[in-house]
C-alpha cells in the first residue's frame, strides 16, 4: 500500500501566530521642544516681551523638511502659517510672537498681541500636504515655560 504524506500547510491545517514586540512609539517628524508661553516681567506688549514667548519644532528626521505650509497653532486658534523654510535634520527653528527678521534658526509670526495663554494651553503642528496633525505640546498654569516630549 502506498502512503502519501500531505504536508499541513497544503491541506490548511497549519497555523502561524505571529506576535511583534512591543514598540515604542517613534517620533514625529517635526515636534516640539519648549514652550515659552509667560514671557518675563509685566506683559506690555512690547516687542522685546513678545518675542520672548516662543516655540521651539526640532527636525527628528535625517532628511530636511520643507515647513512651507504648515501650521503652528493654539487651542483658540490663532495659526501661524509657515513661509518657505527648510528644517535640516535635527536642527531646530524657533517661532517668536513678535516681529522679526526670520533667519535659518528662527521665523516671526509678527502679531502684536501674545498667543500662547499663561494658564495653560495647546500647541499643535500641521502638515501642510493634509493638515494632519504632527505634534502638539501642552502646559497648566505653573510656571513660564515647558519641556515637551
Amino acid at each position: 500500500m502506498l502512503r502519501r504524506l500531505v504536508p499541513a500547510a497544503a491541506a490548511g491545517t497549519l497555523a502561524l501566530a505571529v506576535v511583534a514586540a512591543p514598540v515604542e512609539a517613534a517620533n514625529p517628524p517635526v515636534m516640539f521642544t519648549k514652550v515659552y508661553y509667560d514671557s518675563p516681567g509685566n506683559d506690555t506688549r512690547s516687542n522685546s516681551s513678545l518675542n520672548a514667548e516662543y516655540v521651539v519644532l526640532l527636525n527628528t528626521t535625517k532628511k530636511a523638511i520643507q515647513l512651507e505650509g504648515w501650521v503652528l497653532r493654539d487651542k483658540t486658534g490663532y495659526k501661524y502659517r509657515f513661509l518657505p523654510f527648510l528644517l535640516r535634520p535635527g536642527k531646530t527653528v524657533t517661532v517668536r510672537t513678535g516681529s522679526g527678521n526670520d533667519g535659518s534658526s528662527g521665523v516671526f509670526w509678527n502679531r502684536q498681541q501674545y498667543v500662547w495663554n499663561n494658564d495653560g494651553d495647546i500647541a499643535g503642528i500641521y502638515r501642510a500636504s493634509d493638515m494632519k496633525k504632527i505634534d502638539t505640546c501642552s502646559w497648566g498654569s505653573a510656571g513660564d515655560w515647558t519641556a515637551c516630549k
